[in-house]
């Protein structure tokens, strides 16, 4: 967890300790990160060093480690950045039926979000490659993201269809795989509202 100017930020799955930063710290630190999501898109895994991120953020290699004592530090630093945007999104979710499987669609759709989203799969895909046993701790979100959807009120195959198609949307922006207009991506996005729409009228 990250407390800056009274502002609480929580990274839980991957850090225990309480530090103090100033807003320049924790710009710093999301410009580093940001490096290491361009360097996993531009270059791939292999690509993945110190060195590599510190000359795509404009620092040194001392000023990066100032922040991230290791790449593996660096990594579950972006983990942990990447997924707690969707995170809060569900946390900020009302508990009427529908509204956390709503909270999911409109973050991941809006353009935002699927910027967001394509730097979450890229980023994941590519940290992943560099240490593996950093997919445990997303697995266990993506677990506690779907166990609050299927307890939104309404009906847990329509929440899971809805998430699926969101993640697949991320997925199709990341890799450039015959992505939607935005046109056709707002028809999209107003239909699966209508399945939410739909599941909170069917148990009325």
């Amino acid at each position: 967890m990250y407390r800056t100017s009274g502002l609480v930020i929580k990274y839980p799955c991957c850090y225990s300790v309480v530090m103090v930063v100033t807003r320049t710290a924790l710009a710093a630190r999301n410009r580093i990160l940001d490096a290491t999501t361009r360097v996993l898109l531009s270059d791939g895994a292999d690509s993945l060093t110190i060195a590599a991120v510190a000359r795509e953020a404009g620092m040194s290699k001392g000023g990066l480690f100032y922040h991230f004592e290791s790449k593996h530090a660096l990594i579950e630093g972006l983990i942990d950045r990447l997924l707690g945007g969707f995170d809060r999104a569900l946390e900020g979710s009302t508990s009427a039926p529908g509204e956390a499987t709503r909270a999911y669609l409109r973050d991941g759709v809006s353009l935002e979000g699927a910027a967001a989203g394509k730097q979450l799969m890229g980023g994941l895909i590519g940290a992943t490659l560099v240490e593996p046993a950093l997919m445990e701790p997303v697995r266990e979100r993506y677990l506690a993201w779907q166990a609050r959807l299927e307890n939104d009120g309404i009906d847990p195959a329509v929440a899971s269809t809805v998430r699926m198609a969101v993640d697949g949307w991320w997925m199709s922006d990341t890799f450039d795989l015959a992505p939607p207009d935005a046109q056709l991506r707002l028809r999209l996005a107003a239909y699966l509202e209508r399945l939410v729409d739909d599941a909170v009228a069917g148990r009325e």
